[in-house]
């Protein structure tokens, strides 16, 4: 009988490294297994499904909150530059802020990995930055997929996503039915780009010849997860209505979070303008498509009374300290734009 010499290894899937994978993985999970009291079982990783026991979660009315992201085209960029562990804390960030503007407290959190090849030193990178995203956020890493697929990914290029659940009270769901004239608009300071606008960015860097270790350690800074903060504030009701800002910019993602009958207005003079974003405006790029496709270093939004400004200011360090851009009115327009960012020279 003839030989049969085709294999799946051969077509280009290893699945032996796939198995290595999946130990660290477990290896890694069952290490903060004692650090939580919700894990069904000791044997989270592995399973054909996740557990997660919210038997011990104290939470009148509870309501599951779900979220699902990726990181965009910031992918290219963190291949680009070989740099692998923190783009996994993207991925993390990108689902628990959403979860957080409607006051849910992450519970867990699952990943999906797609490649062409499977490098499991890579991998192991992109995974230590999912497992800090999680610590970060305080929830758990308790499954996920990690897909090799030859011929429709090229060897070296990968795609991220992720999925979290989180929990709260109905009567602690943030939503903008909540939000009343006179409240004031704060922004809380992002840590840059967050993981919006890289496709603009990448177009950017075709064009140039060198680009120095500032800029590219600066476009990869990890997106800034808000959950610690922002639950503090919700919980003692501080809050009426929030917004994570990300594709879309900043105008946009507040129009979510305000109800259709009143008015936004924010000063875009006060909005404090992170260096990198000098960067990219300095490239030919207009106000108009810097505020619609960048958060200019407004990484999410609170809507509050205006008696609880200041308390609410102590919740948070200096880097990240809210600041006021504008306030709700009732007016025939949904968005009224006062001056215009200001650019250094």
């Amino acid at each position: 009988m003839k030989k049969m010499h085709n294999s799946y290894k051969k077509s280009g899937v290893n699945i032996s490294l796939a198995n290595k994978l999946v130990k660290h993985i477990s290896n890694l999970t069952n290490k903060n297994v004692k650090k939580t009291k919700n894990s069904f079982n000791k044997e989270v990783i592995g399973g054909f499904g996740s557990l997660f026991d919210i038997s011990s979660i104290k939470i009148k009315d509870p309501v599951i909150v779900s979220c699902t992201d990726g990181v965009g085209t910031k992918i290219d960029l963190a291949n680009k530059f070989k740099k692998y562990d923190t783009i996994g804390i993207d991925l993390v960030a990108m689902c628990v802020n959403d979860l957080i503007v409607q006051g849910a407290k992450p519970l867990f959190f699952l990943d999906y990995i797609a490649v062409g090849k499977l490098n499991l030193n890579k991998t192991k990178k992109i995974l230590k930055g999912i497992f800090k995203g999680c610590e970060l956020s305080d929830c758990r890493l308790i499954g996920g997929e990690t897909a090799e697929m030859p011929g429709i990914y090229s060897k070296d290029n990968f795609d991220l996503a992720g999925f979290s659940v989180g929990i709260v009270s109905k009567k602690k769901i943030l939503n903008k039915k909540r939000v009343k004239e006179k409240n004031i608009i704060l922004a809380i300071p992002s840590n840059g780009l967050h993981s919006n606008g890289f496709s603009l960015v990448r177009s950017i860097l075709k064009k140039k010849r060198k680009i120095n270790r500032e800029i590219k350690n600066e476009l990869l800074e990890p997106t800034k997860i808000y959950s610690k903060e922002i639950l503090k504030l919700s919980n003692k009701n501080l809050i009426n209505s929030a917004a994570h800002i990300t594709g879309g910019g900043l105008i946009e993602n507040l129009l979510r979070s305000v109800p259709n009958n009143l008015t936004l207005n924010i000063d875009l003079s006060k909005i404090k303008i992170k260096k990198i974003f000098h960067w990219i405006k300095n490239n030919k790029i207009s106000d108009h498509e810097m505020i619609n496709t960048f958060n200019c270093g407004v990484g999410f939004c609170i809507i509050v009374d205006k008696r609880n400004v200041n308390k609410i200011k102590r919740y948070f360090s200096k880097k990240f300290l809210p600041y006021e851009i504008g306030y709700i009115s009732k007016t025939k327009n949904k968005v009224k734009l006062n001056n215009s960012l200001k650019w250094q020279k």
